[in-house]
């Protein structure tokens, strides 16, 4: 893209949350650097979004998008490539000379949707993610993505269950909690989850444990080897950091038998939940968790010999280690591409 061979400058921009989307920042910053780029990254704090959903700023960059068709691009401009993480923010789309969407189908919302044509491509996280926006048209390229390991082999594992809801609404928290209630012969559950209780909340069963509020790294990673099985019951994802992170500690993972929780999750590496369709949230058909083939599937599972939990475990760490392997490869074939895309305009300019 650059002819002079000088390091593609690219821009990061994304709300810094603390969770899943920071952690996207970084694994990408990472990948972006391993590649050559010089890389700066632009959080969006509360004024960034507000002004991403204000009507002069959508109006600005409608005026300055239909400009930039008729004249080119602009001579001067801050960075050669922003990617823009979970949504399209209008105010910094003339600023680059290519913008690339690394989309959450489940919360891409209309306003995002309104300035889908200022994409030159979509980096998709998953199959359902690519499938979704190449039927829009969009030009795309499927980098999949990457985790942080949370493997501490010193850590003995018990026959317990986690979920990590973090402030998800969309993690099936309420429905895993009720079913577990009507289950006081399982073992314990952990829940983690950073929001309020509800107004009156049902008192825990002996076999629940639910941490409120923020957790240190090292209680939380504890946590992660600690418990032998993970439940990651989500309605939707655009990615699923805490399935993969189940996965890295070798942990019998259970997810919904949905896309795309089933293309990290496969029958050898975790347990699927059959699940049904419900609502559309934004670009996503969510899908929710069927409790008899959950109730089903842990007493399966129970029933396993240890040695039939650790060969799933190993599988599991295996297909993390291998995927994470893969990811630099996949965003150095995404910036060729886009390279590629930039032969013509340079051409005609």
């Amino acid at each position: 893209m650059n002819g002079d061979r000088a390091p593609l400058q690219v821009r990061l921009i994304g709300k810094a949350n603390g969770v899943g989307l920071s952690r996207d920042l970084d694994l990408l910053a990472g990948a972006l650097r391993a590649s050559g780029c010089e890389v700066v990254l632009r959080g969006c704090e509360r004024r960034d979004r507000k002004r991403r959903r204000g009507v002069w700023t959508r109006l600005a960059a409608r005026a300055r998008w239909r400009l930039r068709a008729v004249r080119g691009r602009p001579a001067h401009l801050l960075c050669d490539v922003n990617v823009m993480l979970e949504h399209v923010w209008p105010q910094f789309l003339h600023e680059a000379a290519f913008n690339v969407l690394v989309p959450n189908p489940e919360w891409f919302d209309r306003r995002d949707l309104a300035f889908l044509g200022a994409a030159d491509r979509i980096w998709a996280k998953t199959a359902v993610a690519e499938r979704i926006f190449a039927a829009r048209g969009c030009r795309t390229s499927r980098i999949g993505f990457d985790s942080e390991d949370r493997y501490q082999p010193e850590f003995e594992r018990q026959i317990r269950f986690l979920h990590l809801a973090g402030r998800s609404p969309l993690k099936g928290t309420e429905r895993l909690f009720s079913l577990w209630q009507r289950h006081p012969e399982w073992p314990q559950l952990t829940i983690v989850q950073d929001v309020a209780p509800p107004r009156g909340e049902t008192a825990m069963a002996a076999n629940v444990v639910r941490h409120r509020g923020y957790l240190t790294d090292e209680a939380l990673r504890a946590l992660q080897n600690t418990h032998r099985f993970q439940l990651c019951t989500s309605e939707a994802e655009g990615w699923g950091h805490y399935i993969a992170e189940s996965m890295s500690v070798g942990a019998v993972t259970f997810t919904s038998d949905a896309a795309p929780m089933n293309e990290l999750v496969g029958a050898e590496r975790g347990v699927l939940v059959a699940a049904r369709s419900a609502e559309q949230h934004n670009l996503a058909t969510l899908c929710r968790f069927e409790e008899p083939a959950l109730e089903a599937a842990i007493a399966a599972t129970l029933s396993m010999p240890p040695v039939q939990w650790d060969a799933i475990g190993a599988a599991a760490r295996r297909w993390f280690l291998d995927n994470k392997q893969g990811f630099l490869g996949r965003i150095q074939r995404a910036l060729g591409e886009l390279a590629l895309d930039a032969l013509p305009r340079q051409r005609a300019s």
